[in-house]
């Protein structure tokens, strides 16, 4: 076991109870947590993988299959988009833009699903296309809700980032319009 015991020779003493969690710590730590699922991001995100996949799986099924590809693409980029704000990878790598290609990701995912679910349902007359047509409209709309949000998130960073900018120039100006009154 890492790390060492510092007394090797000491026998543990077994626990009276099972732990709760203790059950299989390498597999539950690539679990996301349950309070960032709760929150309103994990559900966008399981959301749009949910609808996602279940989109691919009714392009599979029908004739209008040319289109399973964006569904699969936008499930796997949720999937890594969930999995990367769960285990917190943009605190930790900070050369990225998160905000950017999250927002960039709904952006066109919002955009081909609304064309692909129009030509899905408008073109072809099987049931498997309707559905996926109808899925790809749900998925729409949530990838449209989350680039609002996450538009609305950098407005608010933006200004607020302007605010202090404006305040540290009108400080400076005030200071140079003092100099020159002397």
């Amino acid at each position: 076991m890492w790390p060492p015991d510092p007394d090797p020779e000491a026998e543990p003493e077994p626990p009276s109870r099972p732990q709760p969690g203790a059950g299989v710590p390498g597999l539950r730590a690539l679990l996301p947590a349950r309070a960032f699922l709760c929150s309103l991001k994990g559900r966008l995100l399981l959301a749009e993988s949910g609808l996602s996949f279940i989109t691919f799986v009714c392009y599979v099924a029908s004739s209008a299959s040319a289109f399973l590809t964006a569904p699969l693409l936008e499930f796997l980029l949720a999937l890594c988009f969930l999995f990367a704000d769960a285990m917190q990878l943009n605190d930790k790598w900070q050369g990225l833009c998160w905000p950017m290609m999250d927002f960039l990701r709904c952006v066109t995912a919002a955009l081909i699903y609304f064309a692909i679910s129009i030509t899905a349902v408008a073109k072809y007359k099987d049931g498997a296309s309707k559905a996926a047509g109808v899925f790809g409209f749900f998925a729409t709309i949530v990838f449209a809700i989350d680039f609002y949000l996450i538009f609305n998130d950098v407005a608010k960073f933006l200004k607020q980032g302007d605010a202090t900018e404006e305040t540290t120039a009108d400080k400076a100006e005030e200071e140079d319009s003092d100099s020159d009154s002397d």
